[in-house]
């Protein structure tokens, strides 16, 4: 007899499984900030470009995104992005993502310098979905993914992966 409600269940639900997507490098212009607003303290990223690179899809990501942050009291960075994709064969791909940013301060002070930090000294997770149009890539607007990021000097690079 199982233990608990967890030990109930059928092996599928018990873990969640993952394949790669694509690795995504962000350009991103020095971050304007808004500063304290009637909720959080407010940042904003303008991305002009950057490039996805994965084995079912790759190409370029067109300017005009933006990462609007919210600075949290407990030192997190909470993220609201949305991008443009371009893949190399033409189809344009919606991408919006929420994520999380956050670690022991010292760290976090270091990277917003620019400076190079350690990836597993901080927790940066992202659950980006995505709107495709008809065609080559409409299985992306049933995918849900996941990501994991590494923040450098001039934007991001992140690792995303699609939930199967």
């Amino acid at each position: 007899m199982p233990t608990t409600l967890f030990d109930s269940l059928p092996a599928p639900l018990k873990s969640v499984q993952t394949r790669p997507l694509f690795v995504m490098r962000l350009d991103v212009k020095p971050i304007v900030v808004v500063g304290a607003t009637p909720g959080p303290f407010r940042r904003v990223g303008i991305v002009p470009s950057g490039v996805f690179e994965g084995d079912r899809l790759s190409g370029k990501v067109l300017d005009g995104g933006s990462d609007w942050q919210a600075v949290r009291s407990d030192g997190s960075t909470t993220l609201d992005v949305r991008l443009i994709l371009q893949t190399d064969d033409g189809a344009t791909i919606a991408m919006s993502y929420r994520g999380v940013r956050h670690g022991p301060p010292e760290v976090i002070q270091r990277l917003e310098k620019g400076e190079l930090v350690d990836p597993s000294s901080y927790y940066f997770r992202i659950n980006p979905i995505f709107e495709a149009p008809p065609g080559r890539y409409e299985w992306l607007n049933r995918v849900l993914a996941i990501g994991t990021g590494h923040r450098f000097a001039n934007g991001p690079t992140y690792s995303v992966f699609e939930v199967l």
